[in-house]
C-alpha cells in the first residue's frame, strides 16, 4: 500500500514539475506585471518585460490587444536594439527609448515578419503597441517619455 502511495506522490510530483516547466516557456496575456504610463497624450497599461524569457516570448501567439494596451521592454544596458516577429499575430509600432526616456525611433511590424527592425540609435527599452497607436498618442523621434518607476531589467 505505502508503495502504489509513493508511486502516486512521485508520478503527481512529476506531472506538476512537468506542468511549471512547460508554463515558463510562454507568457500568456495578462500575467506579467502591469504598468501606467503616458505616452504622448493617451495613458497605456503596459506588461513589462524584464527579464531575457519575457522579453524573447513578448507578444507571441496573440490574436489581438485592447487599444490602450502594449508592453515594455526594459534591457540591462543600452545599447542599439532591433526587434522582429516571429510568431506574432499583430501588427505593432515599436519605440525605441534610450536611459533618459528620450525616444530614439518609432517604427512600424508586421505581423510574422522574421526581418528584424533596428532602433536609431542606443536604446534600453522598447515598447510595442498596437499599430498605429504610437501617432495616435503624437509620439515621435525625439518626445521625451517618462519611464514608471521600477520598470528595470531583472538580468
Amino acid at each position: 500500500m505505502t508503495t502504489h502511495r509513493n508511486q502516486i506522490w512521485i508520478a503527481l510530483l512529476a506531472l506538476s514539475t512537468a506542468a511549471i516547466a512547460g508554463c515558463e516557456k510562454e507568457n500568456p496575456a495578462g500575467t506579467l506585471p502591469t504598468v501606467k504610463m503616458q505616452l504622448g497624450d493617451r495613458q497605456f497599461t503596459l506588461e513589462v518585460a524584464d527579464n531575457e524569457r519575457d522579453r524573447k516570448y513578448g507578444l507571441m501567439r496573440r490574436e489581438s490587444m485592447p487599444a490602450d494596451h502594449g508592453m515594455i521592454f526594459a534591457f540591462p544596458r543600452e545599447a542599439p536594439l532591433a526587434f522582429y516577429m516571429r510568431n506574432t499575430k499583430i501588427p505593432l509600432d515599436i519605440i525605441y527609448v534610450d536611459a533618459t526616456g528620450k525616444v530614439v525611433s518609432v517604427k512600424q511590424m508586421k505581423p510574422h515578419d522574421e526581418r528584424t527592425v533596428p532602433s536609431d540609435g542606443p536604446a534600453q527599452f522598447a515598447i510595442e503597441l498596437n499599430k498605429g497607436m504610437a501617432a495616435k498618442a503624437g509620439v515621435t523621434a525625439g518626445t521625451q517619455l517618462a519611464i514608471p518607476a521600477g520598470v528595470k531589467s531583472k538580468d
